[in-house]
């Protein structure tokens, strides 16, 4: 079992794959249409990374109430940390939403976004992560009364992700089985090759293609086989098991850390959440799929719950409402 804590990360990751389909015709329309857009002006904004949860430990003393995350935010922004009866949005300053017909520079945003969001994790415990260009209007004394005004459902949310992060899981048959051993193993397959052996070359021809439907369907079956196992087994272990698109698109994460690996068909890519003392009982699981002859488990984590954060706030169809955050 292969476990990389920068591979294959959730994010603000899963909103790039659009931009890694865009080719350069969509590009250049993409800018085009930005640069005749009329964008928002926001007063007093705040660009929005996440929620946590702090204790007085987490306050800065002698300095207010707020507390300190000694990181830089997109654009090098700095970042601070509004603070409001123990919850936490950490947040930048802005005076207008982040957009681009430069694909480049929408990634670099994307990643500093989500290692802002990392970074608090790390600081303060299990985050409630944004999407990217949340942004909230009224500055800090807006951020203060939105806190205020949602601290019975941020509260709640806050607490029932607590101490719990993000898996996910590949695995992936770097060995396939041949489709000898998979004659040997089902009748219809030796049937069907038996009728091949004594037929003529048109009755031949349509056995061929029955033959070759029949490897699809017990390599398939096989593959829902593995998954069906593995997901039963985590569920044990994790508190949700989510099945993945098995071949998605190209990662953000190849691009920063070039960990990408094309070797091999994926039988199977989960996501799970799962209490952080779990994960040894499920590295135990993983163990014991990659034992077996010709699979490979690829396993990356702990992130903050990007796919099972609950959604907050406005759904951004208005741009930045008034009383709570949008994503723009």
């Amino acid at each position: 079992m292969s476990s990389e804590g920068s591979s294959d990360r959730p994010d603000a990751i899963d909103e790039i794959e659009e931009i890694d389909d865009l080719e350069d015709a969509d590009a250049d329309a993409l800018e085009a249409a930005i640069d005749e857009a009329d964008l928002p002006e926001i007063e007093d904004g705040r660009y929005l990374y996440c929620l946590v949860r702090l204790d007085d430990d987490d306050r800065q003393q002698g300095e207010g109430t707020d507390a300190s995350l000694e990181t830089t935010g997109v654009d090098g922004e700095p970042v601070s940390v509004i603070v409001e009866d123990g919850l936490g949005a950490v947040v930048h300053a802005t005076d207008g939403i982040y957009d681009s017909g430069d694909l480049a520079q929408i990634r670099r945003w994307l990643v500093r976004h989500q290692t802002v969001v990392d970074e608090a994790g790390e600081a303060f415990g299990t985050p409630i992560p944004f999407q990217f260009d949340t942004i909230l209007r009224g500055g800090d004394a807006g951020v203060r009364q939105w806190l205020r005004e949602e601290s019975t459902l941020l509260e709640r949310a806050l607490s029932e992700l607590a101490n719990h992060w993000e898996y996910r899981v590949e695995v992936v048959e770097i060995d396939p089985i041949d489709d000898d051993a998979l004659v040997e193993r089902d009748e219809r397959l030796r049937e069907l090759a038996a009728k091949i052996d004594g037929s003529g070359e048109g009755t031949a021809f349509l056995l061929e293609k029955k033959f070759d439907q029949r490897l699809t369907e017990l390599r398939a079956a096989r593959r829902e086989s593995i998954t069906a196992d593995l997901r039963d087994r985590l569920d044990e272990h994790a508190r949700e098991v989510h099945a993945l698109e098995r071949s998605p698109s190209a990662s953000l994460a190849d691009d920063v850390t070039d960990a990408g690996d094309d070797d091999g068909e994926t039988l199977c890519r989960l996501t799970l959440l799962a209490h952080e003392d779990a994960e040894s009982e499920i590295g135990s699981v993983l163990d014991d799929v990659a034992a077996n002859d010709g699979l490979e488990v690829r396993f990356t984590g702990p992130w903050p719950p990007y796919t099972f954060a609950p959604e907050l706030g406005g759904d951004g169809s208005s741009g930045t409402g008034e009383g709570g955050p949008a994503q723009l």
